[in-house]
C-alpha cells in the first residue's frame, strides 16, 4: 500500500513510525512532516488544505491511503473530497467531524442518545451569558464553540476569570464569530480513552493521561498537552469497559443514526467522577501527545487494523504490557508568544524514541520551528520505570529555549 499522511507534529510523527513498520506499507509520503518524520517517510512539499492538489497527488503516486492528522483537514473536507474515488480517507467527513469542531452538536449528541457530560447551556449573546454565571457555582467551565487549537476552554476558578473568558470569546471574538457553551465544573481524574472506529464498529485502544498545565503540580495556563503516560493505573478496568460502553459505542452509533456515520480516531476527553466517567470533550482525530505513548504499544499491524475496519472485518488487537510515558519539550512563552529557530542538540544521545512536534532542519542543525518541540519518551515494566528513563532521556537534550515539567506521571506514581 502506498499511504500518505497530512501533518507535521508529534502525532503524525508517531503515525509514521507505527505505519513505517508495517508488512503492508510500500511508499510512505508526509505532507509536510518535520524533521524527525523524514527518517520514516518522503516528506513532499503539498497543501495539506488543497484537496485538489491532494487528489492530483494522489492519483500520480497512486496512494491508495490517506491519514490526516489534524482536525482543520477534517473541518476543510478530505473526507468528503474523496468519497466516490477508489482513495480511502481514513478520517471522517466534515458532518461528522462535527463532534470537535462544533462543541453544541457534540453535546447534542450527547444529550440525545444519553452519553453522560456535565450539565450546561449554550450561549451567543454575552449579557445572557453573564446573567447565567451569575446563578451557577464557581468554578465553572467555558468553551468555545469552535475550533480555536485547543486554547478555547478556560476552566474559572474565580467569577473575574469567567467574566475575562467571555468577553473575549463573545465580545472581542478571539477565535472567531461563534457561540460558547457553559458548562458545570467536573471534579475527578482526567483520562483519554480512544478508538478506531468505523459506523458502529469500535476497537479501544488502551488509555492514557495528558497534562494539559504548563506547569508543574498543574499550574499555569492550558496548553495542548506537556506530557503524557500509557496505561493508566489509577483508572479501573471496570471503568474503562463502562467508558466503552456508554460513550464511545453509544457516540459511534448516535452519529450513524444521525446520518453522519463516523470513520477514523474517536477520542473521548473523559473524567472520572464519583458518579462514573463523564465525557469533556470529543475530538475526530488521535490526541497528540496521546498518540506518542499509545502507538508504539501496538504489536498489531497498523495498516491491518485499518485495512480490516474499512472493509467491516473486527480482529483481535495486541497491544504490549509496558508503560509509556512522554515529555513534551516547548519553547519558553508557549502557549503565548514564544521565538523559534533555537538549536538543538542531543537527540542522538537518547535510547528511547523522540517524536517531533515542531522542529526543522536548516544548514544541517535542528531548528525549533513550533510551540511545542519535541516529545521524549520512556518505556518501562512500570510507571516509575519509565518516568525514571525518560527525564534520563531529556536531560541528554541541549537547548537554550526548552521549557519542561518535571512531574508527568506523579500522581500516578504516588498512588
Amino acid at each position: 500500500m502506498n499511504i500518505l499522511i497530512l501533518g507535521q507534529g508529534g502525532r503524525e510523527h508517531a503515525l509514521a513510525y507505527v505505519i513505517s513498520k508495517s508488512k503492508l506499507v510500500n511508499k510512505l509520503f508526509v505532507a509536510k512532516g518535520n524533521a524527525g518524520i523524514k527518517q520514516y517517510a518522503t516528506i513532499v512539499d503539498l497543501n495539506p488544505f488543497d484537496n485538489k492538489a491532494i487528489m492530483k497527488f494522489s492519483i500520480v503516486y497512486e496512494i491508495d491511503l490517506i491519514i490526516p492528522g489534524s482536525e482543520l483537514y477534517l473541518a476543510n473536507g478530505i473526507a468528503d473530497y474523496f468519497q466516490g474515488s477508489n482513495i480511502s480517507v481514513f478520517g471522517p467527513t466534515k458532518k461528522a467531524a462535527q463532534i470537535e469542531t462544533s462543541k453544541a452538536f457534540a453535546k447534542e449528541i450527547m444529550k440525545k442518545y444519553d452519553i453522560p457530560t456535565a450539565e450546561y447551556q449554550i450561549f451567543d449573546n454575552y449579557n445572557d451569558a453573564l446573567n447565567y454565571l451569575d446563578a451557577n457555582k464557581i468554578p465553572i467551565v467555558i468553551k468555545y464553540d469552535g475550533l480555536a487549537a485547543g486554547k478555547g476552554v478556560v476552566v474559572a476558578t474565580t467569577k473575574d476569570e469567567a467574566v475575562i473568558a467571555l468577553k473575549m470569546m463573545l465580545e472581542d471574538k478571539k477565535y472567531g464569530d461563534g457561540s460558547v457553551i457553559i458548562e458545570e465544573f467536573l471534579e475527578g481524574e482526567e483520562f483519554s480513552l480512544m478508538a478506531f472506529v468505523h459506523d458502529e464498529i469500535v476497537i479501544p485502544m488502551p488509555i492514557a493521561q495528558d497534562h494539559k498545565r504548563l506547569l508543574d503540580n498543574d499550574l499555569g495556563p492550558n496548553t495542548g498537552g506537556m506530557g503524557v503516560y500509557c496505561p493508566v493505573p489509577i483508572i479501573t478496568q471496570e471503568s474503562v469497559d463502562y467508558a466503552v460502553l456508554n460513550v464511545m459505542k453509544k457516540a459511534a452509533k448516535g452519529l450513524v443514526k444521525e446520518n453522519c456515520n463516523f470513520t477514523g480516531f474517536l477520542y473521548g476527553g473523559l473524567i472520572q467522577t464519583v458518579d462514573g466517567p463523564k465525557v469533556i470533550e470529543f475530538n475526530a482525530r488521535f490526541g497528540d501527545p496521546e498518540a506518542e505513548v499509545i502507538l508504539p504499544k501496538l504489536k498489531t499491524d497498523f495498516l491491518e487494523i485499518i485495512n480490516n475496519l474499512l472493509h467491516s472485518c473486527v480482529k483481535k488487537i495486541e497491544w504490549d504490557d509496558d508503560y509509556y510515558l512522554g515529555v513534551v519539550l516547548a519553547s519558553k512563552g508557549y502557549p503565548n508568544k514564544y521565538s523559534i529557530n533555537h538549536k538543538i542538540v542531543g537527540t542522538n544521545k537518547t535510547d528511547s524514541l523522540i517524536f517531533h512536534m515542531g522542529t526543522k532542519i536548516y544548514k544541517n542543525e535542528l531548528l525549533s520551528s513550533g510551540g511545542r518541540v519535541l516529545l521524549v519518551t520512556g518505556k518501562g515494566k512500570t510507571i516509575e520505570e519509565a518516568k525514571e528513563n525518560a527525564y534520563i532521556n531529556v536531560s541528554n537534550i541541549e537547548c537554550d529555549n526548552l521549557i519542561y515539567r518535571t512531574d508527568i506521571g506523579a500522581k500516578s506514581v504516588k498512588k
